[in-house]
């Protein structure tokens, strides 16, 4: 009856080693899942990035057909209705011929 109070007072818990290689354990997934997101989060942003620049290259392509000109600026295309506000994002202006959304480089993001 001795001995079985003995090996209950020195069975609780976890020992010092089974803590530690818990914590090695959690920290190890906790690095996987912070990496993780920072490349979701850069794909989201250059997703986001080419986005803008269709959407502005359509609405410069919407404008010519209706106006028979180009447009000289992105407040031209909000103006006119092609754009519900200018991008400030990514896209800078339009130029080029035939005219095209500059801006940032969506791949080097």
């Amino acid at each position: 009856m001795l001995r079985t109070l003995d090996r209950r007072r020195n069975d609780n818990g976890f020992t010092l080693i089974e803590l530690l290689i818990v914590i090695i354990i959690l920290g190890v997934l906790a690095a996987i899942v912070v990496f993780s997101v920072r490349g979701i989060t850069e794909n989201g942003e250059q997703a986001a990035c080419k986005t803008e620049f269709r959407i502005v290259d359509t609405a410069i392509e919407a404008f010519y057909a209706e106006n028979g000109t180009e447009p000289a600026n992105t407040a031209a295309l909000v103006s006119g209705g092609f754009l519900k506000s200018e991008p400030d994002e990514y896209v800078t202006s339009i130029g080029g011929t035939p005219p095209a959304a500059i801006g940032a480089d969506c791949d080097a993001l």
